[in-house]
């Protein structure tokens, strides 16, 4: 049985092949999914997705569900296991901007701007339809990523943002012959 036609990233490892066919470019609105994403986006900074894909559970478990409310309390103590844990990239700096960014978070919900709309209210509140080339950033990610800066986010610069924006369907980069991108567009 032949493979349909992935984007090329996606192509020879069953698990990258998974992440593409079922999650990545598919439009996410919920604000601690995109938060959680965004996350894990700086955390692959310097490194390849795949390797951020095979820790994903032990992220989720070292940071209790991407919980923002949970992980904007932990402390330094916190820091110490976190840097202990094999199961992830252990990165002071990016474990660091992790809490901090999920206070970043909840002072964007105190403010009464929650992460989700104020994110999809940069892209026009629909996904964007991606053209080839496939840049790895553009103006608007630029934009965002000023913007999630300018409210306290860290390990999001416009490269991360633009890969972020791939990832939750604010932006569908599927390529002209991928099976996902008619799918992806529809959902938008």
């Amino acid at each position: 049985m032949t493979e349909p036609a992935r984007c090329r990233w996606a192509v020879g490892n069953a698990l990258l092949a998974d992440y593409h066919d079922h999650e990545w470019g598919v439009p996410e609105y919920d604000s601690r999914a995109l938060w959680e994403k965004l996350m894990l986006d700086g955390f692959q900074a310097g490194l390849s997705w795949l390797t951020i894909l095979k820790k994903r559970d032990a992220f989720r478990e070292a940071f209790v569900g991407f919980e923002p409310q949970r992980v904007a309390n932990f402390d330094s103590r916190d820091v110490d296991r976190l840097l202990d844990n094999a199961a992830i990239v252990r990165s002071r700096a990016k474990i660091e901007a992790t809490i901090g960014n999920a206070r970043a978070y909840l002072n964007m919900e105190a403010q009464d701007e929650p992460f989700g709309p104020f994110c999809w209210q940069m892209v026009g509140g629909r996904p964007i339809q991606g053209a080839p080339p496939v840049p790895t950033q553009t103006p608007l990610s630029v934009e965002l990523s000023k913007a999630l800066k300018k409210r306290g986010f860290r390990f999001a610069g416009p490269v991360i943002v633009y890969a972020w924006m791939q990832a939750t369907g604010m932006v569908n980069d599927h390529a002209p012959d991928c099976w996902c991108r008619r799918t992806v567009a529809a959902m938008g």
